[in-house]
Order: C-alpha cells, then structure tokens, then sequence
C-alpha cells in the first residue's frame, strides 16, 4: 500500500462503517481499542477511590493542577493545530500543512516536559509509583498517556515526510484522540473529589 491520497481499502464494507470517517480506518480500530484501555484505567480510578476517598484526597493535593490546567491547553491548542494542517493538505498546501504538523508537535513536546516537571517534582518529593495506591494509578495512568503522545509526536513526524490527506487526516485522528484522553484524565485524577 503505498503512502499517497489513492489509498482505500480494498473492501471498504468489511470496516463496518469506519472507512466513511476521516484518515485510514484502522486506526480507528486502534483509537476505538486505545478508549476502551482508557476508559477502563478510568473506571478503576474512580472505583479504588470509592474505597479510599480521603487518602486519595489528600494525595490529590499534592498534584500540581496549575501544570496540569496548562497542559490540557497546551494540548487543545495543538489539537487545534493539527486542524489546521488536515485544512492545508485539503487546500493543497503541502509546505503550510507541514508547518502546523511542526507547531502540533512542538505543543506535544512542551507537553511533555511539563508532564517530566510534574514527575520530578514527585520524585524530589519522595513521592514514586508505590508511593500509595493513588499515585500508583496517577504514575500508570498518565505515563501511558504520555507514552501515547510520544507514539503520535512519531506519527506526525512520519507523516510531515509524506503529507498526503489521508496520512494527515489519520495523524490527526489519532492526535485527536491523545488530545480527548486528556481532557478526560485531567478532571478525574486532579479535579474530582
């Protein structure tokens, strides 16, 4: 299969549907599986807390929720940005969708070193992953959200190489997702009470 805008698949009525959302379908067999993890690391989040509500309380108060705050704006705006690159290659524009494919992984990055300042600050603390049950799940649960936006800071890379609309769009796609995950690890490990 080759890297450029005549892709599609070969059967498309054996991806259920999915071959009519934007970028490659398999990857969002992968977004859609990627929830499904998240959702359930968020589900035992929420369900260990029942059990300990003023231990992960106290715990919480040690987040940093103003890093926190920033880096969900930090990747909205790169969300954004990753937009704006899927509206260049609609456009024809291959060096200005290149550009904002940069400016979204600049934003990942600057991402992660806020997220790197976090856990150091954990770390000087005294503070580890077997700390408490509280920051064992925050430590796994936002390492591997971390993770993923290493894994999309490599898929945008790829893709700048090869801008076609379905390699961005799919870029994009997956961006999105780290970007949505996000917003629904924010409030529930450094908000919800």
């Amino acid at each position: 299969m080759s890297l450029g805008d005549t892709e599609t698949p070969d059967d498309e009525a054996s991806w259920g549907g999915l071959e009519h959302l934007p970028g490659h379908p398999i990857m969002w067999v992968l977004i859609l599986s990627e929830l499904v993890v998240f959702g359930a690391f968020l589900l035992v989040f929420s369900a260990v807390r029942i059990g300990d509500p003023a231990g992960f309380a106290q715990d919480q108060l040690q987040l940093d929720r103003l890093a926190g705050g920033i880096n969900t704006l930090v990747l909205l705006t790169s969300g954004l940005f990753a937009v704006l690159a899927t509206k260049a290659i609609n456009e024809d524009n291959r060096s200005g969708c290149r550009l904002w494919l940069l400016a979204t992984s600049i934003f990942g990055v600057i991402f992660l070193i806020i997220k790197l300042m976090e856990y150091t600050a954990k770390f000087d603390a005294g503070i580890g992953l077997e700390s408490t049950t509280f920051f064992t799940l925050y430590f796994l649960i936002t390492g591997f959200h971390a993770l993923h936006v290493v894994l999309g800071l490599g898929i945008l890379g790829v893709v700048a190489i090869w801008p076609s609309r379905i390699n961005v769009e799919t870029a994009a796609a997956f961006w999105h997702m780290v970007d949505m995950v996000w917003v629904l690890v924010f409030p529930v490990i450094y908000l919800v009470r």
